[in-house]
Formats: structure tokens, sequence, C-alpha cells
């Protein structure tokens, strides 16, 4: 059994690697190897003896998980086992067979301008707020906040670049409130940190995404906000407010690195949405 469930994550193992070699974001890599291993564990076969059943039985006997987890899962596997096909390892795909499950439509929602302002008006140090404006008025994931560089920043053109998602590097851009917070964060710091957001104890370090992350849920608590406050949020907001301002779709992908359009059309419904209820309330 034991010999069995070591074939599965050796094979795990080398996956990791060649997808590191690709240049794949360690965090993805850390959420691949985790999945794979919970699926090595709970077959205990060795890879050329896995089928299409075992990989449906397993995605079946997952118990209160939504569809949309259970897609992700299954993209994993999919990942996975393309990967050992092309490499040889296994003459089929026991995922090909597999359709995904259907996924409730849940629209993204952004804060109002209330609720932007409210964020604002409790932050409580220089770090929070330039942050909060930085989020807001790039787009940028938690991520590609983290990996912020001091001298990528463009002062002059206001502007950053950033690296997303397939490793990616894009443009993005900071409003006059943006950079106003952010100039008065930066020099009001006194270390030579390459790093735009760092740590409050000395040594300064780079923040990580748990820290930049705690940040913002400390703006939610004394907000007190009705909505989640988080970076995807903030994001959401962006994109809904470009949108009500006359942006167009392709606009708006290129300022939030979405690969596929069709990421970003989600957002015209919302703003249709939007539109409407406005209507409602106000004619």
């Amino acid at each position: 059994m034991k010999e069995l469930e070591d074939d599965m994550k050796d094979k795990i193992n080398l996956f990791i690697s060649s997808k590191r070699l690709e240049g794949l974001a360690e965090v993805t890599l850390i959420g691949y190897e985790r999945e794979l291993k919970l699926f090595a564990d709970s077959v205990s076969k060795a890879t050329v003896q896995i089928q299409t059943p075992d990989i449906r039985n397993y995605l079946a006997s997952l118990k209160s998980v939504k569809n949309a987890t259970v897609g992700k899962k299954l993209d994993v596997f999919r990942s996975f086992f393309g990967w050992m096909v092309k490499e040889e390892i296994l003459l089929r795909d026991p995922t090909a067979k597999i359709k995904n499950p259907k996924k409730g439509k849940r629209l993204p929602k952004g804060l109002s301008v209330e609720e932007l302002e409210l964020a604002r008006e409790v932050c409580e140090t220089k770090r929070e707020r330039a942050m909060l404006e930085v989020f807001y008025s790039t787009g940028c994931r938690l991520s590609e906040l983290a990996s912020m560089d001091i001298d990528r920043i463009d002062k002059q053109d206001m502007s950053t670049t950033v690296i997303g998602k397939g490793n990616k590097e894009r443009k993005v851009y900071l409003t006059y409130t943006a950079l106003y917070h952010l100039n008065s964060y930066l020099k009001s710091r006194n270390d030579d940190c390459e790093a735009v957001f760092v740590t409050k104890r000395r040594p300064h370090r780079r923040m990580g995404n748990k820290s930049i992350q705690d940040e913002v849920n400390k703006i939610e608590q004394r907000a007190q906000l009705k909505k989640k406050l988080t970076p995807h949020v903030l994001r959401h907001t962006l994109a809904q407010n470009m949108l009500d301002n006359g942006a167009n779709l392709e606009e708006v992908q290129s300022i939030l690195g979405h690969s596929n359009i069709s990421t970003t059309q989600v957002y015209a419904h919302v703003s249709e949405e939007r539109k409407q209820q406005a209507h409602k309330r106000y004619a």
C-alpha cells in the first residue's frame, strides 16, 4: 500500500517541479500539491492504476463543497494527468470524460461611493490609507500588491508595473489621491527596503499576502461595512466605477489583467444592474 502511495507522490513531486520551471506562482503550486496529495491519500493507487471512476468517486465524496470548488479541484487533476500523458507516463487521461459541475452565477459586489469613503475615513496609519488607495486605484490582486517595488513607480506617469497571473507584467495606474497617500507613506519610512509596503518592525521587510490581508481586515472591522472589504472587493469596485463612468470592456480588461474578456463581462452585467436600481430609485 505504501509503495502505491509513494509512486503517486513521486509523480506529484515531478509535476510540481516541472510547473515551477514553467514559472507558475509558488502559491499556485502549493495549492496544486495539497489537492493532489489529498487525492493520493484517498485512492491509495499507483498512478497507472487510476481510472476515471476513481476521480469521479473522489469528487462525489466531498461533502458540503460548492460546485465551483469541485471545478477547481478537477482543473488541478486535469493539469496533472494531462502533464503525465504529455510525459508519456500514462497512455490516456482519466479526466478527459469528466465534465465540469454547473456553477451558480454569482455576481461580484463592489463598494458604493459612501462605503469606500467610510473605509477611507477609518484608516489610522499612513500605510493603511496608502494600501487602500493603491488597491482601489490599480485594481491589483493581493499578490500583485505584495510584490510591488518602489523603483517601478513612475510618479510622472502616475503608474507602476506589477507581475500578474502567469508571470505576466502589466502597467497599472495611480489616481492623484492614491499617489498623494503613497508618497506620504513612503516619505515617513526610514529604511532601504525595495518593497512598496513593508513591516512595521525592524528589520523592515516586504509584507506578505497574509500581513496585507490582516491590514485590510482592520479597516473593515473599524468601518463596520455590511459587505466584506477585501482586495478583490476593491478590484470589483474599480471595475464597476470605470464601466459606470463610460470605460469600455477592453479598457477594464487591460487594467485588471484578465486574459479572457468573458471574465470582464461579469462586471458589465453588474454595472447594468446598478443603473437599473438607480433608475428605479430616482426616476
